[in-house]
């Protein structure tokens, strides 16, 4: 037999061999690729509350000849603001100055410049049921500019992670569902992911919160919501 001949004989040896080997371990003769069943859903959850603590800017504007005028005249308005907001109960750490401004006025032709425009504004935040009075005592001391309220629960979080428990059960009954329906048998949580941040408040149905001085102040009831996605393992 010649060489070719020989290689010829070996190499259908070899494919014999690698044949027989591959009938015996199947897993040696052809990749195994394993199916899974998985069920992903979204759940949503809902939390009310009651507003407790509300949110002002408080501002003032002044206005003087010159530049240094204005400023000096409106800090000393705006200080006035500030220690009118602390008697009325307000704590240093609840208010915040959130804006200084100073802008020349002009005469009507744009020409020359005639006087200044110093402004100065504070956010305050206050226990709802005092708002009525920390406005009112905000306006008497000289604050010509009012903007509010923003109205927020002090245990937000809290009722947030409560929210978020809702949709995780919420998310867990409709995966349930999905496996009954398709004759599957639900299985563990493999993954769980939070569906996004927190939706912005919404208020409904007047909840009286009025202050015996100032403006009235209605709390209404906020809408906490939170969802999450979730994907579990059936079969």
């Amino acid at each position: 037999m010649n060489r070719l001949g020989k290689i010829t004989l070996v190499a259908a040896a070899l494919f014999v061999a690698a044949a027989i080997a591959g009938v015996a371990q199947p897993h040696l003769g052809r990749s195994a690729t394993p199916s899974a069943t998985a069920i992903t859903v979204t759940g949503n959850g809902t939390v009310h509350a009651t507003p407790d603590r509300a949110s002002f800017d408080f501002g003032v504007q002044t206005q003087a000849s010159t530049a240094a005028g204005a400023l000096s005249k409106n800090a000393q308005q705006a200080r006035r603001i500030v220690d009118a907001l602390k008697r009325a109960g307000i704590g240093a750490s609840d208010i915040q100055t959130t804006d200084v401004s100073l802008w020349p006025q002009t005469s009507h032709n744009g020409n020359r410049i005639v006087g200044y425009t110093a402004s100065n504004s504070v956010n305050v935040t206050a226990p709802l049921a005092k708002s009525g009075d920390v406005v009112d005592s905000a306006v008497r001391a000289g604050a010509n500019n009012v903007s509010g309220p923003s109205l927020d629960t002090s245990d937000r979080d809290a009722l947030y992670a409560e929210a978020l428990k809702q949709a995780v059960a919420g998310a867990k009954t409709k995966a349930q569902a999905i496996a009954d329906a398709s004759g599957l048998t639900l299985g563990a949580m493999v993954k769980v992911r939070e569906g996004g941040s927190e939706a912005n408040p919404i208020f409904y149905g007047p909840v009286a919160a009025r202050a015996e001085a100032g403006p009235p102040i209605e709390a209404g009831t906020q809408q906490i919501q939170a969802s999450v996605t979730v994907t579990y393992s059936a079969g």
